[in-house]
């Protein structure tokens, strides 16, 4: 029987005698609810923590991409596509982009996260050359201008290379590595930080009714098993993040279990990253139709899984996300 522990995550200075980092950061825990596919969760004493996952939990993470993951990192996501659900078409050409990303950064953002394929449901496959020719001159202004690292948002190995030629620092793979077999090898060869994300098919097909035994434990063991094999490729664990993939393939009941229960992932021993902004479900929730009127209910949800520890916020919001983070952790540290 497989186990697994969910630190139950806290903040601020009246931490218990015992009580465990989490994850190297300001975050601790003294309770972790064990779980298993055929027990009903229950709560232990994070002393009774198995050692493996004694170590995954608290040990520090190492920084990703020059960024320090003690603390959570804002990632603005920057779509350079015709077609994405939030922002498609406003930002394809370089100079446009480029004033995007500058505005980003001095808003708040720590990375910059270049997409040139719309991964919304029902979105088809774009040809790498179009790819291309979307993000290359893009990455390449921003790398030069801004002064934070530039992630690329790609499934293909041909893009990342173009990408990471323009200046890009980390590879944000959507599919988890199972799209192109050579994207794998051609990080490990530039020594590149990854992100691995869990998606249920691809974005033409992911919404078509999708089902899980478990969505939290089977996210988790995809995830667990993509790290392992990057891993085994030559990747190490500490140069990977790892992403649940909130809205790829999930239901709302499935959106919401894992961001009620995303500190899970830290057992990764990676860091996490979680990508709720303006999605569908938080529209749902808030009656915000459109996209763009979802900025509240996004704050909303980064500020949530900022309390579980989560050390990459990827938002299209970044100014509304940055203020919102300064007051929490003001609160929830006790100090300015």
């Amino acid at each position: 029987m497989t186990e697994y522990y969910r630190p139950i995550v806290r903040f601020g200075p009246d931490r218990p005698e015992g009580a465990l980092p989490l994850a190297g950061g300001p975050g601790w825990f003294s309770e972790v609810q064990h779980r298993s596919r055929d027990t009903a969760p229950h709560t232990l004493p994070a002393q009774d923590l198995p050692p493996d996952w004694h170590q995954r939990l608290s040990a520090p993470r190492a920084a990703v991409a020059g960024l320090d993951m003690r603390r959570g990192n804002v990632m603005g996501i920057l779509n350079v596509t015709p077609d994405s659900f939030s922002d498609g078409g406003s930002h394809q050409t370089a100079n446009s982009a480029l004033n995007r990303a500058r505005a980003m950064v001095a808003a708040g953002a720590d990375m910059i996260d270049v997409g040139g394929e719309s991964t919304r449901p029902g979105a088809a496959t774009v040809p790498p050359e179009a790819e291309i020719a979307r993000i290359e001159p893009v990455i390449r202004a921003i790398s030069h201008e801004v002064p934070v690292p530039v992630s690329i948002d790609t499934r293909k190995s041909s893009v990342a290379e173009a990408a990471v030629e323009a200046g890009a620092a980390l590879v944000n793979d959507v599919s988890g590595f199972t799209y192109d077999p050579m994207l794998g090898h051609f990080c490990q060869t530039r020594g590149l930080p990854v992100c691995v994300m869990h998606a249920l098919g691809d974005p033409e097909t992911m919404q078509d009714d999708p089902r899980y035994d478990d969505v939290l434990l089977d996210v988790y063991d995809f995830l667990e098993g993509q790290v392992s094999a990057l891993e085994q490729s030559g990747i190490p664990r500490d140069r990977v993040v790892v992403d649940p993939g909130i809205g790829f393939g999930k239901t709302m009941a499935h959106n919401l279990t894992l961001m009620h229960n995303v500190s899970l992932f830290h057992g990764l021993g990676c860091p996490v990253l979680v990508g709720a902004s303006r999605k569908g479900f938080i529209g749902k929730l808030s009656g915000a139709a459109h996209p763009a009127e979802r900025v509240a209910g996004s704050v909303a949800a980064a500020l949530a899984a900022a309390a579980e520890g989560v050390q990459i916020l990827r938002v299209h919001d970044v100014a509304e996300t940055a203020e919102a983070l300064r007051v929490w952790r003001a609160i929830a540290h006790g100090e300015a």
